[in-house]
């Protein structure tokens, strides 16, 4: 057979059953041999950009699951970079597919030649040009290997028009995926983490996104449990515990936190990490104010991981299920032998915050406040709803005022944020999970900068809901311009000579979305928001597209977070809930 169609039968023992992307001339012969072998379903995208982040967002979505984005040579793998970035930044395995010039012009600058391995080799785990049709299989058999073992990650794979079209001597029906490598904690190891947790009065677990991708959260909230430890998840690991779970502690940073979760945090003495990388929305930049006066174990796949940030007090390279397996082992003998310690008041100290420390959501304004959307969008959605973002106030508000109660329910690019992320990785999460709620979260630039491929949801019938929050600003930029005592080329307001009844607000998303085969709501005012999702839902049922809901907020608002780098200086910019009714989908009813 073909080396092209050697790569698919292997795609498919390794379990692909989808792949996104886009033809060209160099990668024909690939697509070719998906026609004939069958069996993986293929999602055309619109920009190869977007198929790389669909790729993500698919693998996101369930554990095992490995997304496949293909492209033509040139520039469809430089567009594809920025997908592997996200992806690398991350610990997201996707496999990145591109065709190349035939092999003896490669260096003679023929047309859309370029050293695509060269380029992604810093966003990836590894990227290979294969110049021998023979090495094809190899080259798959070891990505899928490479994706799959340590800490998780993309591979790219280039392949030269000729070296597709080789025939070569393949048996796919005794092929086998190669065993993978983790590593595992020791029963020591975990023994002395826990002696840790023992000597403490007022421990916390930071759970991060290592903990969803190596689906431990089970394990997780069951160690906490039985320890009586609160847990911080991360903005990765968000969901690894349900926001309403007595001993979720809240999240802490600079920006997507809660207050309750940096005032918990703060008044700790003890942190054991799981699958988290410190980063530094997390941490803050003033390190010293993260790490004064307690002490830290961090677990993490990746060993050089251990001690990047801040030098721990002990540190474990293991999977995080591994990990916590033992740990969940060790807490249950001690709980037998009665050596637990007591941390019910500890506990009721995070609760009481969590009842107390909370920002307003309810306000009846017009043009819209932000937060009175995602108070609707709690009422509107329940805990089925797979929510995805990537970047911006939109993102920032929401992780502060959304709820998530399961892994994977929260799909974020954390570490790269690119903007225009958001709608081709909602496609890539509806397309893996069909029958989900998935609902996307953007603001006007996000939404504009990919915004073409909703008429991939439109061909293809993969429905969700797109919330768009609109003030037509670069509203995140505008506010970290706040410091320098600058408001430069972050206003995008216009008056569109075609939408007179917009005003400034330019853009008519509306008309573009429903332009490119999808439905669209546009709202105004606060009573208007909770029916218009309730539609939106019905309408995505009914077409089988993406349905957008456009909020007209109010051009300027400053969501809290800090200007000093300081996760103990947190601006709030608006009024806080001193009553019930100012946040009526909090957590937990304020106590006042």
């Amino acid at each position: 057979m073909t080396a092209a169609r050697a790569a698919v039968e292997i795609l498919k023992r390794e379990g692909v059953t989808h792949a996104f992307g886009v033809p060209g001339a160099a990668i024909n012969p690939f697509y070719k041999a998906l026609q004939e072998g069958g069996g993986i379903d293929h999602t055309l995208a619109r920009h190869v950009e977007g198929a790389s982040h669909m790729a993500e967002g698919y693998t996101r979505t369930a554990p095992g699951n490995i997304g496949v984005c293909i492209g033509t040579s040139g520039p469809a793998g430089t567009d594809m970079i920025t997908g592997l970035y996200s992806a690398i930044g991350d610990s997201i395995p996707i496999l990145c597919i591109t065709g190349q010039a035939p092999t003896h012009v490669i260096h003679k600058e023929d047309f859309q030649a370029v050293d695509i391995a060269a380029i992604a080799g810093p966003v990836t785990k590894a990227a290979t040009t294969v110049l021998e049709a023979a090495q094809v299989p190899g080259v798959f058999q070891q990505a899928f290997h490479l994706m799959r073992s340590g800490r998780p990650g993309p591979v790219l794979i280039d392949l030269p028009i000729d070296v597709q079209q080789t025939e070569i001597e393949f048996d796919p029906e005794t092929y086998e995926p190669l065993p993978l490598h983790k590593p595992a904690a020791t029963r020591a190891q975990i023994e002395k983490a826990i002696s840790y947790l023992l000597e403490s009065e007022r421990p916390l677990i930071v759970a991060g996104g290592g903990v969803i991708g190596a689906d431990a959260s089970e394990l997780l909230v069951e160690f906490a449990e039985l320890t009586g430890t609160p847990v911080i998840p991360t903005l990765m690991g968000w969901g690894a515990i349900p926001d309403d779970h007595e001993l979720n502690a809240g999240m802490v940073g600079l920006q997507t936190a809660h207050r309750y979760g940096n005032a918990n945090f703060l008044e700790s003495d003890f942190v054991l990490g799981i699958g988290n990388r410190w980063a530094n929305r997390h941490t803050g930049y003033k390190l010293d104010v993260y790490t004064r006066g307690r002490t830290f174990v961090h677990v993490d796949i990746e060993p050089t991981q251990i001690g990047r940030i801040f030098a721990p007090d002990y540190g474990i390279a293991s999977d995080a299920r591994a990990a916590l397996g033992l740990f969940v082992e060790v807490a249950r003998e001690l709980k037998a032998a009665g050596r637990l310690p007591d941390r019910t008041a500890w506990v009721a100290s995070t609760q009481e915050r969590k009842a107390t420390l909370q920002r307003r959501t309810h306000f009846d304004d017009v043009p819209l406040k932000p937060q009175r959307v995602y108070e609707e969008m709690n009422k509107a959605f329940g805990p089925e709803t797979r929510y995805v973002t990537t970047i911006g106030l939109s993102q920032i508000a929401g992780a502060q005022m959304l709820h998530v109660y399961r892994p994977r329910h929260w799909i974020n690019c954390g570490q790269a944020g690119p903007l225009g992320w958001t709608i081709p990785a909602a496609l890539g999460v509806a397309k893996a999970d069909p029958e989900a709620q998935v609902v996307a979260l953007s603001g006007d630039y996000d939404f504009q900068f990919m915004i073409e491929e909703l008429a991939v949801g439109a061909q293809h019938r993969i429905p969700y809901v797109h919330v768009l929050v609109n003030n037509s600003y670069l509203g995140l930029i505008r506010q970290a311009q706040l410091g320098l005592g600058i408001d430069f080329q972050v206003n995008l307001e216009f008056e569109n000579i075609n939408a007179p009844e917009l005003g400034v607000y330019g853009v008519d998303h509306v008309k573009v979305a429903e332009g490119l085969g999808c439905k669209a709501i546009r709202v105004r005012e606060p009573e208007e928001l909770l029916p218009a999702l309730e539609e939106a839902k019905k309408l995505a049922a009914e077409y089988r597209v993406p349905v957008v809901v456009e909020a007209i907020l109010e051009r300027v608002t400053n969501i809290a977070m800090s200007r000093t780098a300081d996760i103990s200086d947190v601006s709030e910019f608006e009024e806080l809930a001193t009553e019930p009714w100012h946040a009526p989908t909090a957590i937990r009813s304020l106590k006042v």
